[in-house]
């Protein structure tokens, strides 16, 4: 069976060179082979997703789907392996994807039906007892996914030409020249002979004792004898052997040359269909990506926010700068306008953000971490314009609540979760602190977090860091250079909140009394004299 093409055969829609998942792991999982290792989160990536918020981007991109939730979440947790070119690669698909919408779906629906409800082939010791079983299930399933192959060249005939990605017109280009019709013919043919529904045609020798060895399947010359012949006799001597009714032992010899003979051609037809399948599959696990970010995108058209694909610089360079970024989560949550912040913190290694209680200094960071791993997965970002380097990792330390174990108190915890971000953290990678260190009194939690953010900058770390320790925050801006940048959250004159982040000094105060007086009235004459100063 010809199986060469069939072995050539990969997406490559994700990356140029490789399988989005190249040791299958994903999808092995995602198909339910029995053999799959689960897939485990580590706590950095756990808390990526709960400080981040990420399951609700999952959700918007999944639209109920399981399958497609599983793949945005693999995909952008694993993006920050990407470079450059892997991403601009993918930027130039997904535009493919959404200039050719139907097309696509077209291509997922029916990868879809080629791969649900298969399980894979166990190559197991046990294979070995049940070859006939085995060939005839991969008979089976390659004729199911044949006519699959077909339709899929079909769509590139019709289609190829509407797609000006190079992921996309290598894809095209692979199913035409792998797939013409005298090859697809040709799997057809030696399908239907591999049944063997005129018997099996069998070479073998004998070993030095008398044994059967070196069974071989032939093919049949197409000389074989008309029925009529048959009948009149006209057939060329031979020596026939029959089996006797009841001769259990000779059924069994029989049985076991059948067996020898047809083994390899098992095998080998269990290969081929293993091949086509896991083809299907990664086929649609990639187009599900895709699939995904259109869903995303879909939600976000209209009146949404501005959407561009951002540019990626490569990591060390500093590159950080954006106009009209939203927090993308923000916007799914609400449905309504978000505001939008502009900042150039290019040739900046540390971002100290700090200003009024409630004004929008969490949403802004989480818009930046979100936006980072969109970028680096490949994706559009909620911005008019976005240009960052790439990191290396990200890495989370929020406050959290109280540990319902009492196991440990706050500050314990934080210490610990800092003490795990510092055993994996690499040159190039940016960490998000939000509210770190408060946990205690204001004098050792400033001490505490100037010492660690020092020793991250030394590392070439990235730091962007939300906080209300105005100790810290004042000791960083009296020795700060060309390296750091100060973003402040806006407060309006008559103590409302704009959400927006400006350069600025950072304050004594973070404005704490505009809450006190909006929930519980106070009066003015007392509030005068620690409205400046204090910090609630």
């Amino acid at each position: 069976m010809p199986e060469g093409a069939i072995q050539r055969m990969k997406p490559l829609l994700m990356h140029r060179d490789r399988d989005f998942d190249p040791h299958n792991s994903l999808r092995r999982a995602m198909y339910g082979y029995p053999d799959a290792e689960p897939f485990h989160l580590s706590s950095h990536q756990q808390a990526l997703i709960h400080d981040l918020e990420l399951n609700i981007l999952f959700q918007a991109m999944a639209r109920d789907d399981n399958f497609l939730s599983e793949v945005a979440q693999r995909a952008i947790l694993s993006g920050l392996e990407n470079n450059t070119d892997t991403i601009r690669y993918r930027q130039a698909a997904l535009k493919d994807c959404l200039n050719n919408r139907e097309v696509v779906q077209k291509l997922y629906a029916l990868t879809a039906e080629a791969t649900v409800g298969t399980r894979t082939l166990q190559w197991t010791s046990s294979t070995y007892e049940y070859l006939t079983s085995l060939h005839y299930y991969a008979i089976d399933l390659l004729e199911l996914l044949l006519p699959k192959l077909r339709s899929l060249r079909i769509i590139a005939d019709e289609s190829s030409e509407s797609f000006t990605s190079e992921a996309f017109r290598a894809f095209f280009a692979m199913l035409r020249e792998e797939l013409g019709d005298e090859y697809l013919a040709t799997i057809g043919m030696h399908l239907s002979e591999l049944r063997f529904r005129k018997g099996i045609l069998l070479s073998a020798a004998l070993n030095e004792h008398n044994e059967g060895t070196n069974y071989t399947v032939r093919r049949r010359t197409g000389n074989e004898l008309k029925w009529f012949d048959r009948l009149l006799g006209k057939t060329p001597p031979a020596l026939l052997v029959y089996v006797a009714e009841g001769d259990v032992v000779g059924a069994e010899v029989l049985a076991e040359m059948r067996r020898q003979g047809i083994g390899k051609v098992a095998l080998v037809l269990a290969e081929s269909a293993e091949h086509v399948l896991r083809f299907f599959e990664m086929l649609r696990t990639e187009l599900g990506f895709y699939l995904a970010c259109s869903n995303l995108y879909d939600q976000l058209a209209g009146p949404g926010p501005a959407i561009c694909f951002p540019e990626p610089a490569e990591a060390g360079q500093r590159e950080y700068r954006f106009r009209g970024l939203r927090d993308l989560c923000l916007v799914l949550q609400t449905k309504q306008v978000v505001v939008a912040n502009n900042a150039n913190m290019t040739g900046k290694d540390l971002v100290l953000i700090t200003g009024a209680n409630q004004g929008g200094k969490s949403t802004f960071l989480r818009s930046l971490g979100v936006s980072q791993l969109m970028m680096q997965v490949g994706m559009f970002v909620a911005a008019e314009e976005f240009v960052a380097e790439l990191c290396t990792a990200i890495f989370t330390h929020y406050k959290r609540e109280e540990d319902a174990s009492l196991e440990r108190g706050k500050f314990d915890d934080e210490l610990a979760r800092l003490s795990r971000i510092a055993d994996h953290v690499v040159p190039n990678a940016m960490v998000l602190f939000n509210e770190s260190f408060a946990a205690t009194n204001e004098r050792e939690g400033s001490a505490i977090a100037e010492q660690i953010v020092s020793a991250f900058l030394e590392k070439r770390i990235k730091v962007i860091y939300v906080t209300h320790l105005f100790t810290f925050a004042h000791a960083m801006w009296e020795k700060r250079s060309e390296w750091a940048f100060f973003l402040r959250a806006e407060r309006a004159p008559d103590g409302s909140r704009t959400f927006k982040m400006s350069e600025g000094e950072p304050l004594e105060t973070s404005y704490g009394v505009d809450l006190y007086r909006r929930m519980f009235g106070a009066d003015e004459k007392k509030l005068n004299d620690t409205e400046a100063g204090a910090d609630f």
